[in-house]
């Protein structure tokens, strides 16, 4: 008898272990990044709803972002309004996106870095 009888079942358990292990942390990683951009998707719809009522006051815009967050699976953990724009952070899980919307300034959109 050979001493090497048997060691194909160790290595195929311990590659089935690793690939067990690749799989789970692909499968986390992805959680987080749907996570993250249903934060974002429910932030900017929040803001954009929160800046469309700033003239109602920031208690009643705050409220629609957070109708509109909650709509969306997310929660409004901060919400600012500054005139007409809002500044709103929501929340799916561990993930918090921030984000703003109201009007261009006076002269339009900041010109691009060089």
């Amino acid at each position: 008898m050979r001493g090497d009888r048997g060691s194909a079942t160790v290595w195929s358990l311990g590659l089935t272990a690793v690939l067990l292990a690749v799989f789970t942390a692909v499968l986390l990683m992805d959680q987080a990044v749907v996570a993250r951009h249903r934060a974002g998707a429910a932030a900017d719809l929040a803001a954009l709803a929160a800046a469309d009522h700033a003239l109602d006051g920031e208690a009643a815009a705050c409220r629609l972002a957070v109708r509109v967050a909650s709509a969306q699976g997310a929660t409004v953990l901060g919400c600012t309004l500054s005139g007409e724009v809002a500044d709103v952070v929501a929340g799916v899980g561990d993930a918090r996106v921030r984000s703003r919307a109201g009007p261009p300034g006076p002269a339009g959109p900041a010109p691009l870095a060089r």
